[in-house]
């Protein structure tokens, strides 16, 4: 099966005044269209760099980035934007939806973003609700929704633009364990559809509804492990 996202020794370093913190120091990685993987390690392995180097927010220092064979280290700053808001869709720990808004307004906004009709972003935003299981709470605004609603918001407002990729940062982090249970199991259905799921989590028993789990320590792939998701 083809690679959706392909990285060959990446290395990436942020700067504190003068001096170069080198976070991932060669990260070779192949995440296969379909998959479903959770990116694990301790506070500084470098989990939130790789994500945000995966989600296109960012850039390697050197190594290969290739995202659907689309290296990006040959495309502009304008051609990244449309690459990310094409191929990747975002799921945050904190929803990150617009307060006065519904949640139906809320789906519908990746899609202004790629510049498609009012009428188009209604039943595209309307599908995707009820593909969450939200068909009778789009026009709720997200504090009239509890936590797993307001996080099925998010992942309907991520899959919208059909993205390649589906990045979710710790997407249960602000749930209770039966909800973010519930959430873990929508992202089964999600990926068994064939949507391709990259997880960061700090929580194993979350990692473990993937299908493999990426281990990363001071910077470097520590270890994996496959399993087939049955849950």
């Amino acid at each position: 099966m083809e690679s959706v996202v392909s990285l060959k020794d990446v290395r990436k370093s942020y700067y504190m005044g003068s001096e170069a913190l080198l976070v991932l120091k060669g990260i070779d990685l192949d995440i296969k269209r379909g998959e479903f993987i959770s990116i694990m390690g301790p506070s500084g392995s470098g989990k939130s760099t790789l994500m945000n180097l995966i989600g296109l927010l960012d850039r390697p220092d050197s190594g290969s980035l290739l995202i659907n064979k689309k290296d990006i280290s040959k495309l502009n700053d304008v051609e990244l934007s449309r690459l990310r808001g094409k191929e990747i869709g975002f799921i945050f720990q904190s929803f990150n939806l617009v307060t006065r808004m519904s949640a139906l307004k809320n789906v519908e906004l990746p899609m202004i973003f790629q510049g498609q009709s009012s009428s188009y972003r209604t039943g595209v935003a309307k599908k995707y609700l009820e593909e969450v299981g939200l068909g009778d709470r789009m026009v709720h605004r997200p504090n009239e929704l509890s936590g797993g609603q307001r996080q099925r918001v998010a992942i309907a407002r991520a899959l919208v633009n059909d993205p390649s990729i589906l990045l979710a940062d710790e997407p249960t982090g602000n749930l209770d364990l039966k909800t973010g249970g519930e959430i873990m199991r929508l992202f089964v259905e999600l990926n068994k559809s064939g949507r391709t799921i990259v997880m960061v989590t700090h929580n194993p028993e979350v990692a473990e509804y993937s299908q493999r789990i990426i281990r990363l320590k001071d910077g470097l792939i520590a270890g994996e492990d496959t399993k087939a998701a049955d849950i």
